[in-house]
């Protein structure tokens, strides 16, 4: 009976989407264009890499810190006045500005927030994981608080509830909680299942209503701590994080486990005090407490 060859590393395509390089796809057309070279050579698919090889994409290294598994998550309370983007040619501050520096590794950022919207948005360095919470198959929930301006009657409720037709097709709030306000602002929550550009807005725009303030408050299982500053960050715990990868059918993945620091005795065999060794020391302290005496 002949042994099976276990498969080392771990798949190119997995590797790379974790670190954020790209969705698995994306990396498979740049494989085929021969963009990723392993030790020099054209990678290619199906193929698996470990860290001790050295990994280009484009001609950049891919630092070994993309073959840790234990992934980051973040929270981000977006104030009004910040893009999501890495850089804006108009100079304005982006989201990425107040995150936390990492080595070898790359925040991304879960989704979007318009200029004029704050509240949560979420970042990690799993690439997966960020692909698949954004694509429209998972109908992952993001809930919004809605200051609106103006009398807002059940008719229009009711239809923005059933669905309007916007430029880009229908759209529809799949709820609408009335939070009460005074004078001629009212609060709503609203929850909807897509991440269109300024849906929310364009919604309540379709009924004739203007949005003078948009927050979003929750995003899935994830829900924007209370009394949690603007501009403020904070990191996930392993039970949030572990809920985040289930909306999604991921597991989180562990760190590997360190084995344990060899101890001094386990590196030779163990020196045994003979009988004579013992009587040997007793007689020189003997000695010497005598001579002290003297």
């Amino acid at each position: 009976m002949t042994e099976r060859n276990v498969p080392t590393g771990e798949k190119l395509q997995k590797v790379l989407a974790r670190a954020g390089w790209g969705s698995r796809r994306q990396i498979e057309r740049w494989i085929e264009e021969g963009r990723i070279t392993i030790d020099g050579k054209p990678a290619t698919l199906g193929a698996r890499v470990t860290p001790d090889q050295i990994l280009r994409v484009d001609g950049r290294n891919v630092p070994t810190y993309s073959f840790e598994v234990k992934p980051r998550l973040l929270i981000y309370h977006k104030p009004v006045g910040e893009v999501c983007t890495r850089s804006d040619p108009q100079g304005r501050p982006t989201v990425f500005e107040k995150l936390p520096k990492l080595r070898g590794a790359r925040w991304i950022n879960i989704g979007r927030l318009d200029y004029n919207t704050s509240g949560l948005l979420l970042f990690t360095t799993d690439g997966e994981l960020a692909n698949r919470l954004m694509h429209p198959s998972h109908e992952i929930e993001r809930e919004y608080a809605v200051r609106v301006l103006g009398k807002v009657s059940d008719e229009m409720l009711a239809r923005l509830k059933e669905g309007v037709m916007l430029d880009d097709g229908p759209a529809r709030f799949d709820a609408i909680i009335d939070v009460g306000g005074a004078g001629a602002n009212h609060w709503y929550h609203v929850v909807l299942k897509e991440g269109r550009n300024r849906e929310v807005r364009r919604l309540w725009e379709a009924v004739g209503v203007k949005v003078s303030r948009l927050m979003r408050v929750r995003f899935g299982p994830v829900v924007l701590p209370p009394h949690f500053h603007t501009g403020r960050t904070v990191e996930m715990d392993e039970e949030a994080a572990g809920a985040l990868y289930d909306v999604v059918g991921l597991k989180l993945p562990q760190p590997a486990k360190k084995s344990a620091p060899e101890s001094r005795l386990s590196r030779g065999k163990p020196r045994h005090r003979r009988d004579s060794d013992v009587s040997r020391n007793r007689s020189d302290t003997r000695r010497r407490r005598t001579a002290r005496r003297s």
